[in-house]
């Protein structure tokens, strides 16, 4: 199993650079960020835009993995999208990874949005993403040029050259639970990304959390057998911090995956043993910001899990 992390997009850049250049020397897969335009409780503190941030951290940095976890139809067209993916694929010298999801209720939902129009419902949501990915698909595999008209997007002519340095295309790790989500991760992605089932973060155990997540799992091996290909073609992502482990109001029911590296091991491998390829964590926020219990609180214990845990669930 690999470990990957994700970097809040909060820090202006002289502090970022030392951040993300950490994350490569403490051997992370792949540093990835969220693409929002504001988030829960970051709404009133400093948060860069993805793209602009893994820009910088691809030229800061040299071997690391970076991408999206995850970009969203909310404000993202694929005809713009495609271009700054192109250039960030060029510039990284072919080191992205497009994490790609519905998107959600948040502000990402509103921002743009006139005083008389409403959030799209989550059937929207799903019908707008049938129609983003396979899009941005084409746009990346046919740079030279690319005309479309749908229901939600069009394109005239749009040109995408010189096109991904990862051929045919990067890579899509799509975030999906539903059917019609996993659909789309089966045919389009290269890999699948969950979070497991956030109905349980508040109520649940993590014995249920772990099963949801099992049925989840299920579902992409029957998405991936109606569109004809093997689910073990895909890498499959779990983003951690989402689930009741990490809920500090159930911490008398277990022990926290952050409490400790042999505990943060126990659960990873649970979750290796389930089928997952990769896990993702939340490098720390600094302390005297919005609290964020899905992050690892503690610096020290973030390398040793980064050095002494991936050791363990390499071997």
């Amino acid at each position: 199993m690999r470990l990957s992390t994700v970097i809040l997009p909060i820090h202006r850049w002289a502090e970022g650079r030392k951040v993300w250049r950490r994350a490569e020397e403490l051997g992370f897969h792949t540093a990835y960020t969220y693409d929002h335009l504001s988030w829960r409780s970051f709404r009133d503190q400093p948060w860069f835009g993805a793209v602009p941030t893994l820009t910088a951290a691809a030229a800061a940095t040299e071997h690391i993995r970076i991408g999206t976890l995850v970009t969203s139809p909310n404000f993202r067209h694929p005809v713009t999208l495609a271009k700054e993916l192109i250039s960030l694929d060029d510039i990284s010298n072919g080191r992205v990874t497009l994490g790609i999801g519905a998107g959600g209720n948040g502000f990402d939902a509103t921002t743009l949005l006139r005083s008389d129009e409403v959030p799209w419902t989550p059937r929207q949501r799903a019908d707008r993403f049938g129609e983003f990915v396979p899009l941005l698909d084409a746009l990346l595999r046919e740079p030279a040029g690319l005309s479309y008209e749908g229901e939600f997007y069009s394109a005239t002519e749009a040109r995408n050259l010189p096109g991904c340095v990862q051929l045919p295309r990067l890579p899509f790790a799509v975030a999906a639970t539903g059917p019609r989500g996993l659909a789309l991760a089966a045919r389009y992605g290269q890999a699948w990304v969950t979070t497991g089932d956030p109905k349980l973060y508040e109520a649940g155990s993590a014995a249920g959390s772990f099963d949801a997540i099992r049925r989840q799992m299920a579902g992409l091996g029957r998405a991936c057998a109606e569109a004809g290909r093997d689910v073990a073609e895909l890498d499959k992502i779990v983003l951690t911090g989402f689930t009741p482990e990490f809920n500090p109001a159930l911490a008398g029911s277990g022990a926290r995956p952050f409490d400790s590296v042999d505990a943060f091991v126990d659960f990873a491998g649970r979750h290796a043993e389930l089928g997952f390829t990769e896990l993702v964590i939340h490098a720390p926020v600094p302390a005297d910001g919005p609290g964020f219990d899905a992050a690892v609180a503690d610096e020290k214990l973030f390398e040793e899990i980064a050095t002494r845990g991936a050791a363990q669930l390499a071997g």
